[in-house]
């Protein structure tokens, strides 16, 4: 915007906008003693888009660890994903819990 000046000059106004990034939501993925390491896998490829190798590495950690944190994401996709992993999950009569942290 330019607003003449009282000398004839151009004044310059400049208008800031600051555009701060959602905060991030982690997607906790907890081991069970009944839901297939192939079937994990695979819900880590398709619904949180991992390759094949970070897939199995998150499988052996949630194994292992008992958890892991499978993805970070803005509030609403964070939720999404781990409803649609537990869906997935009871569909094939799986018990695979998924939670949702700050």
């Amino acid at each position: 915007m330019s607003v003449q000046g009282e000398a004839g000059g151009q004044v310059r106004e400049k208008t800031r906008i600051d555009v701060h990034e959602p905060r991030h939501y982690k997607v906790i993925m907890h081991n069970d003693d009944f839901t297939s390491m192939e079937f994990v896998v695979e819900i880590l490829m398709d619904i949180f888009h991992k390759d094949g190798l970070e897939a199995e590495r998150l499988m052996l950690t949630v194994h292992k660890s008992g958890r892991a944190v499978v993805g970070a994401y803005p509030y609403d996709i964070a939720v999404t994903k781990a409803r649609m992993a537990s869906a997935r999950a009871r569909e094939e009569g799986f018990p695979l819990r998924l939670t949702v942290e700050v």
